[in-house]
């Protein structure tokens, strides 16, 4: 009976959530990477870009697991995707910068480039909108929690589905900021596919809560990129 018990505890002990790894210096970002289950892995999954905001820019490359995506997957969250964390040292989120870490991890594994995903959150939400509007071939959709975007992308960013979220009680980044973005998004395409949506009662630390919740994850995985390939 205590060797079934101690082959039991053995073979559980390889059904635990896998450890983000470190990949340092070979981006211009250092970052995360949260590999999923060995079956989703083997089947081209799908891949989510997580920016974060300010308060965890530095050096530290653990201050990016203190919220957001990596830290729901801590908490239980399963997530089919190959997840991807960087940091931002300081400044604003590059683009190029951003895609370099896309790249890397496109020629490490195989994945789907069809569900290429960004998820932001302040600074980060920034970043991604960014992103979008630079490489909106590249992303199926994103979504964006208490930020905003540059109106010169709106055109850009009308192309792909994006929900953006923000609480009516952020007194940090007000929601005027995801309003603008929105408006100049329906601006250049009235039926573009973005939803947007205040949280009543949330301020900007309480939303990101967002996380931990299967719902944003749903949502972004069901869509799919169109990609033209030439003949």
């Amino acid at each position: 009976m205590k060797k079934i018990v101690l082959a039991i505890l053995f073979l559980s002990s390889f059904c635990v959530q896998a450890q983000p790894t470190a990949v340092e210096g070979e981006t211009a970002y250092n970052f995360w990477i949260q590999l999923p289950k060995q079956e989703i892995l083997e089947n081209k999954p799908p891949v989510l870009i997580f920016l974060h905001g300010k308060s965890l820019s530095g050096k530290d490359l653990n201050r990016v697991k203190r919220y957001g995506v990596l830290k729901a997957i801590e908490k239980g969250l399963e997530i089919p995707a190959i997840v991807v964390a960087p940091q931002l040292p300081s400044g604003p989120w590059i683009p190029e910068k951003v895609n370099e870490v896309l790249e890397y991890v496109m020629a490490h594994y195989e994945v789907d480039p069809t569900r290429i995903y960004v998820a932001g959150m302040s600074l980060g939400s920034y970043g991604t909108m960014s992103f979008l509007g630079q490489y909106p071939d590249k992303i199926a959709a994103a979504v964006s929690i208490c930020g905003g975007g540059e109106i010169k992308d709106a055109c850009n960013l009308s192309t792909i589905p994006i929900a953006v979220y923000h609480g009516d009680k952020d007194f940090i980044v007000p929601v005027s900021e995801s309003r603008k973005i929105v408006n100049a998004i329906k601006k250049c395409n009235k039926d573009a596919p973005v939803d947007f949506h205040i949280l009543k009662g949330e301020n900007h630390g309480t939303i990101e809560n967002l996380f931990r919740k299967k719902d944003i994850y749903d949502w972004m995985f069901k869509h799919k990129k169109s990609i033209q390939t030439q003949s």
